[in-house]
């Protein structure tokens, strides 16, 4: 293995360890120490790779990214027709598995953190929410004629998040979320039963 693309994967390594971390205790508890407990390597190593928390974390956050994008890659390839793209992308939203609920939590971590945090706030992923809505308000596009698809697609997106934090917090299953999502999306493509 070329020494680079070594690096690269012990830096991804790295990173998956602070996303377990961050997905099972809680951004709070994703110290140094524990990312390289998680890892099962020594801090020494973690701060050869990582100078600072800060840049761990921001590396942390792309890694997030890029395993987002490669689970919506993967779940749309094969999917034809706009609402049952919608549906697929929205249900990626969604904390439905142990792998979007480690993402939904540790996106939602992120994102109230960027509050108070500068650095993160300027971080391209925490806009991601925009490309999404232009995304989804471009296939509602095909949907029932005289809705507006830009407010639909923020409704959705606004409603999934909703819907997340409240499967996150056990007031509802994933199941049920589903379920109220694909109502939505069946009044908006006008799907009868």
């Amino acid at each position: 293995m070329a020494r680079g693309t070594d690096r690269e994967w012990r830096r991804r390594d790295i990173a998956d360890a602070l996303l377990r971390v961050a997905g099972e205790r809680g951004l709070h508890a994703a110290t140094m120490r524990a990312v390289a407990a998680e890892a099962g390597v020594s801090l020494h190593l973690v701060q050869h790779y990582f100078d600072t928390k800060e840049q761990l974390m921001s590396f942390a956050l792309q890694r997030l990214a890029e395993l987002m994008r490669d689970r919506v890659v993967q779940r749309v390839s094969g999917v034809a027709g706009p609402r049952e793209l919608v549906e697929t992308i929205l249900a990626e939203a969604l904390p439905t598995d142990p792998a979007s609920r480690l993402h939904h939590l540790v996106y939602t971590s992120y994102a109230m953190l960027a509050v108070t945090d500068p650095a993160l706030a300027a971080h391209p992923f925490l806009a991601a929410p925009d490309a999404m809505e232009s995304f989804v308000a471009e296939q509602l596009a095909h949907g029932r004629p005289g809705t507006d698809p830009r407010l639909e697609s923020a409704a959705l997106l606004a409603m999934c998040a909703g819907l997340g934090a409240g499967v996150l917090a056990g007031q509802r299953s994933a199941e049920d979320a589903m379920a109220v999502l694909r109502h939505q999306l069946d009044r908006l493509f006008e799907v009868t039963h």
